[in-house]
């Protein structure tokens, strides 16, 4: 949608003039008529007006998407985007603008399943972003960069994934939870497991650093520990892998002993974003034709068709696992549940402290499947181990990873009883 053009033939300067009244106006202007009348005047001021106007149509945009759907949103977006494109390059906020109405324009392609057109918007974000970086009109190189990694991702594509998230590495001035368990993720699933565990390590030991100075929870040192646990076993290095259980198991015992050294706010996504991960081996590989979620993103930056399709599915497996349990099915059934239960941890990552009732009877069941089957337990202890912790049930927690860590490392731990 093209709102430029010829003010002779398009606008005369009587419709001006009431533009401008508009605005200058004592009362309140609703939205359409502040956008109806920044389309005025930005043909006759463009750059006075245009980066008015694309503000004015991304909160337009997003209270039409509320109320007439996506469909309607997108035009809205569509035209902000061209405006966009119009400012001068010259402008100081231009790359702000245009990445920004370019953002609000692919996340609606997603959401309505233009997954191709979606990509190529990502695409331009992502280079308006390096050239606003070589002009000095934002910080880092990779602005706008972030949603092109996730699609790739999402589509399987984990090498180029890997590749820029560790391009733009290089930008950070520290060590950074997201982008550091981001990149973890891209790593692993292309294959470069030493290259994961090392840049696991940089935030195992940062956080480390803090635990000390009491300047993050100590929660998020055990959930990383027990996280590069895992990546360790899986790279074949056992005896680190076992290292950092027992040094879990020690910050366990003070966490069961006297709790956080002082209070937090909400930090469960570090332990679902983790949780998540840890079980992308049991989900479908992703791919262009069958996107999947970013695991190891948190999943407010996954796509809305992705997000969508996952947690829709929790219902399908509420279904599978009703069978399988009727008929009897062990083995088939713990695999289910674990993706149940991993699902409904993310669903439920907003509820702080009440998340206790949605999912400790799922985390219950997953450990009496396990003990049932005879197979799989430390990973079930593990897990409930460390939604316990997510929940501040500290001697709970201990006392099942305590009872996970004996098979895995061939220790004698012996669980404290400890009251919650």
């Amino acid at each position: 949608m093209n709102h430029s053009g010829n003010i002779s033939q398009n606008i005369d300067q009587d419709t001006v003039l009431r533009a401008r009244t508009m605005l200058l106006g004592s009362g309140r202007l609703g939205l359409p008529q502040e956008v109806e009348a920044y389309r005025v005047l930005a043909k006759v001021s463009p750059a006075a007006y245009l980066p008015k106007l694309v503000r004015a149509l991304a909160s337009y945009g997003y209270e039409v998407g509320r109320r007439r759907g996506p469909e309607r949103e997108l035009v809205l977006y569509a035209e902000a985007v061209d405006a966009a494109r119009r400012i001068g390059a010259d402008h100081p906020r231009r790359a702000v603008l245009l990445i920004g109405a370019l953002r609000d324009y692919e996340r609606t392609l997603f959401e309505l399943g233009r997954r191709a057109e979606g990509r190529a918007v990502c695409e331009e974000v992502a280079e308006a972003g390096r050239i606003a970086f070589e002009r000095g009109q934002v910080a880092y190189p990779a602005y706008g960069g972030d949603r092109l990694v996730v699609v790739l991702a999402e589509e399987g594509r984990h090498g180029e994934a890997a590749d820029l998230r560790m391009r733009d590495a290089g930008a950070e001035t520290e060590v950074s939870f997201w982008s550091a368990v981001a990149r973890t993720a891209e790593l692993e699933a292309a294959g470069r497991r030493e290259e994961a565990v090392a840049v696991f390590t940089e935030l195992v030991d940062d956080t480390r650093r803090e635990t000390e100075s009491d300047s993050t929870a100590l929660a998020h040192l055990v959930w990383e520990l027990v996280h590069r646990s895992r990546m360790l076993e899986a790279a074949g290095r056992h005896g680190e892998a076992g290292a950092d259980r027992r040094e879990a198991l020690a910050v366990l015992d003070r966490l069961a002993e006297s709790g956080e050294p002082r209070s937090w706010s909400n930090i469960l996504s570090w332990w679902t974003t983790l949780y998540a991960l840890s079980a992308r081996a049991v989900e479908p590989p992703a791919s262009p034709e069958a996107p999947a979620p970013a695991f190891g993103a948190h999943l407010h930056h996954w796509s809305r068709d992705t997000r969508k399709a996952y947690f829709d599915g929790i219902a399908a497996l509420e279904a599978e696992a009703a069978r399988l349990s009727a008929a009897g099915h062990p083995a088939e059934l713990t695999a289910v549940h674990h993706r149940l239960t991993v699902r409904s941890a993310l669903f439920h990552e907003n509820r702080t402290h009440r998340i206790e009732e949605p999912l400790r009877p799922l985390f219950d069941e997953e450990v009496a499947l396990a003990r049932r089957a005879a197979e799989g337990l430390p990973r079930a202890l593990t897990d409930r181990a460390m939604f316990l912790v997510a929940a501040k049930r500290y001697g709970q927690a201990r006392a099942d990873f305590a009872e996970a860590v004996d098979p895995l490392d061939g220790a004698d731990w012996t669980p404290i009883v400890t009251p919650t």
